[in-house]
């Protein structure tokens, strides 16, 4: 018993590896599982027009016997009509026990016919629909693949466009404005030098004109103050 358990387990382990791998290659080629599921459909379908021509076969055998019995009734009925007009008895008798069997017969058929013709109604409906179900199927196999086909290619132009990338150039543009701001900062450079050298100039300039004019006015004052000493003392 533990031996055909574990068989019955690793069966049903090797079922599911397989399903996932079929599962697998469908979802890879669709157009292939669709195509066996219309595949399916359409045995399906002969399977059961095969079916639904015996029941119409059917249905047709007991409408025939049905027709030929209710024929023989008539017959029947008119025979013994002719045998009570003539007093003709025993005949009536026999006539009146087959009318009996015939009445019993035309109403077991008329209900097997009844059955039969909504069989085949049934049958025929079936048949009607299994064919739409498989042709809708194939518009939907077109469909969806067609739908694969466009997303694929849409995959395929993204990953492309992806793939053209602007940072090259974008870095290339980067260099070429950082050596343009370069020239722009050594041109700035050197006019601040330059006023710079000016200004050095005009301040030492100014401090050696300050110099000379200091020395200029020390000697004045020291004339002035000599002037003044040797200058004659006023009396009163």
């Amino acid at each position: 018993m533990a031996n055909n358990a574990i068989f019955a387990r690793l069966a049903n382990l090797w079922t599911g590896f397989i399903s996932l791998w079929v599962s697998d290659i469908e979802k890879e080629h669709p157009e292939i599982a669709y195509q066996n599921a219309i595949a399916s459909m359409i045995q399906k379908y002969t399977q059961l027009k095969a079916a639904t021509g015996a029941i119409i076969a059917r249905r047709q055998d007991i409408t025939s016997r049905l027709e030929a019995h209710e024929r023989e009734l008539a017959a029947v009925t008119t025979d013994l009509e002719a045998a009570l007009a003539t007093n003709q008895d025993d005949l009536a008798v026999v006539l009146i026990q087959k009318k009996n069997t015939l009445d019993a017969a035309l109403t077991e058929l008329r209900a097997d016919a009844a059955q039969a013709t909504a069989d085949a109604d049934n049958a025929k409906d079936s048949l009607i629909q299994v064919k739409s179900e498989i042709d809708k199927l194939k518009a939907e196999k077109e469909r969806m693949l067609a739908q694969m086909h466009s997303a694929q290619a849409r995959i395929k132009i993204q990953g492309q466009l992806d793939g053209l990338s602007v940072d090259a150039e974008v870095q290339a543009l980067g260099a070429v404005r950082e050596h343009i701001k370069g020239q722009v900062a050594q041109a700035s450079l050197g006019a601040e030098l330059q006023n710079s050298d000016l200004d050095v100039r005009l301040n030492k300039l100014r401090q050696s004109s300050g110099s000379v004019t200091a020395k200029a006015q020390l000697e004045a004052m020291k004339q002035a103050r000599a002037a003044a000493q040797a200058a004659p003392t006023k009396t009163l």
